[in-house]
């Protein structure tokens, strides 16, 4: 056991900001590009954050990330706004039984249907109801909102530069990791 008392106070939770996590890591590993870190480390806290605030906002309507993912998934299908269990847990990268229980859980909820389809009754097909889309657009109200204050202090060719910059570097990890777009493990 250690005579040095633990810090306490606001210092002893504290993220470091960028410049101290990037002085620990050029301290600890020499071959540190700086500007290259501050800018993935940037993006990672950023992307975090933005998580945690999407994440509140779907909470307040009653739904988790989860449940908005798949709302997500139907509408980006077009009207009206239907697939088959397995599509959408390959759009969603999740496990055919993950993706069983949270259509399970939303169906329940009211958000989806699952019916057999008509022209091939093996096959089932989840589809979005009214309520699930409405719950869809309020998120979408909520999201819009965040961002536009997100981005507020950046002009409009700012706005058109950085998101030109950020599907460069999407690109770039497509390229190099075709398939990093699904989860490693079911988040349910």
């Amino acid at each position: 056991m250690s005579d040095t008392p633990e810090p306490s106070g606001p210092q002893a939770s504290r993220e470091p900001s960028l410049d101290e996590q990037i002085a620990a890591y050029q301290r600890e590993f020499r071959d540190l590009d700086p500007q290259v870190e501050k800018v993935v480390s940037a993006l990672g806290r950023l992307n975090r954050r933005m998580n945690v605030a999407y994440g509140r906002q779907v909470a307040d309507l009653g739904i988790s990330n989860a449940e908005w993912e798949v709302l997500k998934t139907l509408v980006l299908s077009g009207a009206p706004y239907r697939l088959g269990p397995g599509e959408l847990a390959k759009r969603l990268g999740l496990t055919p039984a993950a993706m069983t229980h949270r259509i399970d859980r939303m169906a329940g909820e009211g958000l989806v249907t699952r019916d057999r389809d008509e022209n091939n009754r093996v096959r089932v097909i989840v589809e979005l109801t009214d309520e699930g889309r409405q719950k869809w657009l309020e998120a979408m109200r909520m999201a819009t909102a965040f961002e536009e204050e997100l981005l507020q202090d950046l002009s409009a060719e700012e706005r058109g530069s950085l998101g030109e910059m950020l599907i460069r570097l999407l690109r770039r990890v497509e390229l190099t990791q075709p398939d990093a777009g699904g989860r490693l493990t079911d988040l349910d």
